[in-house]
């Protein structure tokens, strides 16, 4: 099925990575500029959430310097009359919340990434589309998505496992606000601090990732180790002797292995499955970003990675669009418009959308579509 999608998109690196992967995409510049485009099937926007959101500075919709172009986006809906329209913003003061459903017509769905990703992300979706409810699927964790040696615990997971929501400044992310459970964006990392040389064969890596590439492993610990175990809390002496018992000790995270199965580590010697102690902290990589919001890997990787880090945090969660597309009548030369485009997300749901209808339901969708406009 071909179709047209138009954008409105100031920033060049967004634009850069949408045509990376979008060649055919109609650039539109700025918003405003906008005046009029014909036979618009479908009206999408993430307006800018930083004056309305608990977290931003807290103008409101009318005041805000950024977030009052939700009414360039309400004015180009009653300009262009789309079929459907898709407005995505964060949590909110109920008041400014009223006036986005007043002006739409709509009240929002709350939808929370969560349910369909590995990313904890709660947003409001006003839309005329039909919604189904959206059914979570299990075993979608933040592990799930770690490259090969991030280990995800408790202190950068919600009670779920999910990863908690990235943002437009992620790059800044540090460790300790991870401990303190504010951006809670590290991945821990543990190494075998009892084992003499390089780093590289100190490395323990995850169960949930790939194994490194083998090597011929001639001796000297260089065989590739695996964690099998969970993050404990210890209190341990000056000497490093575990007296749990000890209440005026503080506590120290550890990884906890089991010492007693060869199947721990990949090695045929049975004092490499100590795979204990000291842990190591680090960002979440753009992939493993990329991956948190349903994209394919490698999808931003034509711009920097604070540039990459900046537009994944600003974007739509792509398996999360997938389900409000589910009901969406598709038809050949289907027309979009998507306003703050940022780096596409919309198209790619839009995309993996019309590649999951096989050609058996081809007819149905174009009865729905031809049914829905005789009764418009």
């Amino acid at each position: 099925m071909k179709y047209q999608y138009h954008a409105s998109e100031i920033d060049k690196y967004a634009i850069k990575v949408t045509q990376s992967n979008f060649p055919n995409t109609i650039q539109l510049g700025d918003v405003k500029d906008i005046t009029n485009i014909n036979n618009v099937d479908l009206l999408v926007g993430g307006s800018p959430c930083q004056d309305v959101s608990f977290a931003g500075k807290g103008k409101g919709l009318i005041h805000g310097e950024r977030s009052n172009l939700f009414f360039e986006y309400v004015r180009l809906l009653n300009k262009l009359k789309p079929k459907y329209f898709l407005l995505e913003n964060v949590r909110m003061k109920q008041e400014y919340q009223d006036i986005i459903s007043s002006e739409l017509g709509v009240k929002p769905y709350v939808y929370n990434s969560a349910d369909v990703s590995a990313q904890n992300r709660l947003r409001w979706y006003w839309t005329n589309i039909p919604q189904d409810e959206l059914v979570r699927q299990e075993n979608i964790v933040l592990q799930d998505i770690l490259e090969d040696d991030g280990i995800a615990n408790d202190l950068m997971t919600n009670k779920d496992g999910k990863s908690h929501c990235i943002t437009a400044r992620y790059n800044g992310a540090v460790w300790w606000n991870s401990i303190q459970r504010k951006q809670r964006t590290m991945v821990q990392v543990a190494t075998a601090d009892t084992i003499k040389g390089y780093d590289i064969i100190k490395r323990i890596y995850s169960p949930m990732g790939k194994s490194p590439t083998l090597t011929t492993m001639q001796g000297g610990h260089r065989e590739p180790k695996v964690a099998i175990g969970r993050i404990v809390n210890r209190r341990l002496d000056e000497n490093g002797v575990r007296k749990d018992n000890q209440l005026d000790l503080p506590f120290t995270t550890k990884l906890e292995v089991r010492q007693d199965d060869k199947s721990n580590c990949i090695t045929t010697v049975q004092k490499d499955n100590v795979v204990t102690d000291g842990m190591k902290w680090r960002k979440l990589t753009p992939l493993e970003c990329e991956r948190l919001q349903g994209l394919p890997d490698g999808y931003t990787s034509e711009v920097s990675n604070s540039q990459r880090y900046k537009m994944l945090g600003n974007g739509f969660n792509v398996p999360t669009i997938k389900h409000i597309f589910k009901n969406l009548p598709l038809h050949d030369g289907f027309n979009t418009l998507s306003l703050f485009d940022g780096y596409s997300g919309c198209q790619q749901a839009l995309h993996e959308t019309i590649q999951d209808r096989s050609s058996d339901t081809t007819k149905e969708w174009k009865d729905l579509y031809n049914n829905n406009k005789e009764n418009v």
